[in-house]
């Protein structure tokens, strides 16, 4: 709906986007009770410290999981992140540093099962995004630097994960709607997003004779401190309009799909996508 306001008008001049300062905040809190569906589990989530990241690590702990939140530089929101964590009576390690460094990945798995003895799943969220309005205007450098971020670093950390999941691991790769419809201002992230789907499908297919199932979310607009970071106030102020459901989607509306496919209650899928989009259809 054209001209439909969503959200306050705001902005961030910082990339990556900050949680705090957001208005209104992200609700990332998990909306039911916990059923143990992650009992024992250890999970790593990359980009685990604000927005769809932060929702998911605090649902797998509520449904039994320790949770390793890999973040970039973002301390003060990769802290409050822990702090929920461990409320829900779970335990948190968290690591600095860029997912597109294979050696840093190779550090973080390494790391993962040294303090909890195990790796059960792995949810590769983190993702870079920067509008441009045409092809020219994408330097190489902020090509390799999406891609470096946005699926290197999937590759690299997953490699690094392999030699410590075992049967019944779980991968949950989030992808975007921009995979399936195309952005026109946002032509090398979605391309990544493309490639995600990919990387899932291969994977998944790859790892099916392991027992290890790989599946992804394709989230619509939802509101993460990547939105006010990579957009202008008036865009920001009519972020969601355009879905049927004519709003964005929270963080803790998405996080269910990566619950979902990390868990056993999705035992018969694998190479799969969801969508929690608002309402938009993809794929025919």
């Amino acid at each position: 709906m054209p001209g439909q306001e969503t959200l306050p008008p705001q902005g961030q001049s910082q990339q990556p986007g900050r949680e705090g300062p957001m208005h209104p905040q992200p609700r990332y809190e998990p909306r039911f009770p916990g059923s143990g569906r992650l009992e024992g589990k250890v999970a790593i989530v990359t980009g685990g410290d604000s927005g769809i990241g932060r929702a998911v690590s605090v649902l797998f702990a509520r449904e039994g999981a320790k949770v390793v939140i890999v973040y970039l530089e973002e301390n003060e929101d990769a802290k409050a992140t822990a702090e929920a964590v461990r409320r829900e009576g779970s335990e948190c390690l968290t690591m600095a540093g860029d997912v597109g460094d294979e050696s840093f990945c190779q550090k973080v798995a390494e790391e993962t099962v040294r303090r909890f003895g195990r790796l059960d799943v792995l949810v590769n969220n983190a993702a870079e995004q920067h509008p441009k309005e045409s092809l020219e205007e994408i330097g190489a450098a902020q090509l390799t630097r999406t891609f470096q971020t946005n699926i290197f670093g999937y590759f690299f950390l997953t490699k690094a994960a392999m030699p410590h999941l075992g049967e019944g691991g779980a991968i949950v790769n989030t992808t975007s709607v921009t995979a399936y419809r195309g952005s026109s201002h946002l032509l090398d992230y979605a391309s990544t997003k493309g490639a995600i789907v990919a990387f899932t499908r291969s994977l998944a297919q790859n790892l099916a004779e392991k027992k290890i199932r790989v599946n992804a979310v394709a989230p619509g607009p939802i509101w993460t401190p990547l939105i006010p970071s990579t957009f202008p106030p008036d865009r920001v102020k009519q972020f969601g309009a355009d879905v049927p459901l004519k709003r964005p989607g929270q963080p803790n509306e998405v996080a269910s799909c990566h619950l979902f496919l990390a868990c056993d209650d999705s035992s018969y899928m694998t190479g799969q996508v969801l969508h929690p989009n608002g309402g938009e259809i993809v794929g025919g």
